[in-house]
């Protein structure tokens, strides 16, 4: 089903015109965007996947699982092996230690065809590692940071974003030394004529700092319901109250296209000129690990292409579910073959 109708108006104030970037402004018109590939900056590790018997009793009780796998992790990561598999070119900006995780991250990556030759190895900093038990209905994740946070904005040179047309940033609360450069990063990007997406992920404190003041220089915000109650919270005299298409509506009027992850339900765009909706087709899950990432896959394979908005949320659902048929972040990832069959099914909803 598709909704094209009109939605909150708020009082507090919008960045004017002129504070845009002209790349920016070209870039809201689908004719004016440069094609071509994504720059992929965050988080690379390995996701321990359990499933079965995995709520922790302590006493020294064991427990006995029904799986146990070992797959790639990382939202940035995830994202990039998501546009890999669609065969969109796609290089990863990230840090790994010098260990058995690090080999097994980049020889994953690499077989999704991601160009990991900016991953930067350190010999003193272990590699990430995310554990993750996984229920039928809900998971808790345990995350070790590792090399994760040595990620900064000057690792992105003028060279990676005169060769993109796209700069996507995962996982923002954690790289907190990459945050305080997201404004000048962005701003580059911009300059050498790339669009920018931003999926903060969960804050682990919860305080959600520094977000609202980037989004004047984000073309994409893609966060899921509950990422994007938390950001609408933060702004001013209540206009980020309502349902969760008021509440992306409310942020797309710092500058973004609020593309969110929905669940079940599928996924919805919100923009100045209205709300855009898609419904997701059934689906048997197995899990959801990953699921909001191979979402933003989808999105920014068909942004790179030239697609409206309308399509590319098509292409975002289908991928986000699409991905929930195999245990893990990317096993379950779609081919571009499979994800256009599942484009043209929601298309004929």
């Amino acid at each position: 089903m598709r909704c094209g109708r009109a939605v909150c108006a708020c009082t507090w104030r919008v960045p004017e015109v002129g504070e845009m970037t002209a790349a920016r402004l070209a870039a809201s018109d689908t004719a004016g965007r440069r094609l071509g590939g994504v720059l992929v900056v965050g988080d690379a590790n390995m996701d321990f996947v359990l499933t079965g018997d995995v709520v922790p009793r302590f006493g020294q009780v064991e427990q006995l699982l029904d799986a146990a796998d070992l797959t790639l992790g990382g939202s940035a990561s995830i994202v990039a092996a998501g546009l890999g598999a669609l065969g969109t070119p796609v290089r990863l900006v990230a840090c790994i230690g010098a260990d058995l995780f690090g080999r097994l991250t980049l020889d994953a990556l690499t077989q999704r065809g991601v160009d990991v030759s900016s991953v930067q190895t350190f010999d003193a900093l272990p590699s990430a590692l995310t554990v993750i038990l996984s229920a039928p209905n809900d998971r808790s994740i345990l995350t070790l940071l590792g090399a994760i946070p040595a990620v900064r904005g000057s690792m992105v040179t003028d060279e990676m974003l005169a060769a993109a047309a796209h700069v996507h940033l995962a996982s923002y609360f954690l790289l907190p030394d990459l945050g305080r450069d997201v404004p000048d990063l962005f701003a580059r990007a911009h300059a050498a004529g790339c669009t920018t997406s931003l999926d903060t992920n969960w804050d682990p404190a919860e305080s959600w700092a520094g977000v609202l003041d980037v989004l004047p220089l984000v073309d994409l915000l893609m966060p899921n319901g509950a990422e994007l109650r938390a950001l609408s919270d933060l702004l001013p005299s209540g206009a980020g109250q309502g349902d969760v298409e008021a509440r992306g509506a409310a942020l797309s009027q710092l500058g973004p296209t609020v593309a969110v992850k929905d669940g079940a339900a599928g996924g919805f765009a919100a923009t100045r000129g209205g709300v855009v909706r898609v419904a997701a087709g059934a689906a048997e899950v197995v899990d959801t690990t990953g699921a909001g990432d191979s979402f933003d896959a989808g999105f920014l394979a068909a942004w790179v292409d030239g697609a409206s908005v309308e399509e590319c949320l098509r292409w975002a659902v289908a991928a986000g579910s699409l991905s929930t048929r195999a245990l893990g972040g990317t096993p379950g990832q779609a081919t571009r073959a499979e994800l256009l069959t599942a484009v043209a099914a929601l298309a004929a909803q």
